[in-house]
């Protein structure tokens, strides 16, 4: 049964809803309402930088479904290492990969469980570095390393000059990060585990 947080991290007004297929399988695990608001934050990133790509390189072919999908479940694996959603540790890649992949979802969509952290391996597409780019952008958090791989990726693909791409990227990467506030508030204004606000707001009361 989908708990009443979980179904508030998924609907409540913020950051666009996921893809009706992420938000389902969310709400079979009853995923916990923390995980649901972060996914949704970086989903909304990954909305923008994909939409960016379209209006800026429409020669550069993205497969805008798989970015918004992994977007939208890239840390699903969290759902069975939920002390990764407030620690670190990387269990939660291969065990997220291993779930969507168990719950019929086809690699195309389910790779970026996997791939979201290892953005600096082979093998990278396109559409992996925008998840990777995504994850760290909602909360303003940049990486040159992996923006110049994706500046490298749509200079070679467009012609263009990388300077000019890196202007270009900068410039939205820089719009995304101004809400980075906004986003971070929406994911703590829900909590880690079912019931927790319901026992903080009771100790509140007691308190």
């Amino acid at each position: 049964m989908t708990s009443a947080a979980l179904r508030r991290a998924l609907t409540a007004p913020g950051p666009p809803p996921l893809p009706v297929d992420a938000a389902r399988l969310l709400a079979e695990l009853n995923a916990p309402p923390r995980l649901a608001a972060h996914l949704r934050a970086v989903h909304e990133a990954a909305g923008e930088l994909v939409d960016w790509v379209a209006a800026t390189y429409p020669d550069v072919a993205v497969d805008a479904e798989a970015v918004l999908f992994g977007a939208a479940t890239h840390d699903i694996g969290k759902v069975l290492h939920p002390a990764e959603l407030s620690g670190p540790g990387a269990r939660h890649e291969p065990a997220g990969h291993d779930l969507l992949r168990a719950h019929g979802v086809e690699e195309r969509l389910a790779r970026f469980a996997r791939t979201h952290a290892a953005w600096d391996g082979d093998g990278v597409t396109i559409e992996d570095l925008l998840v990777s780019l995504a994850d760290k952008v909602w909360k303003a958090k940049r990486v040159p390393d992996l923006e110049q791989r994706v500046v490298d990726r749509l200079a070679a693909a467009s012609g263009e000059q990388a300077w000019e791409t890196f202007l270009k990227l900068d410039d939205v990467l820089d719009r995304i990060a101004a809400r980075a506030d906004d986003r971070l508030a929406f994911q703590s204004a829900h909590p880690v585990r079912d019931g927790q606000a319901a026992r903080e707001g009771r100790a509140e009361e007691h308190g």
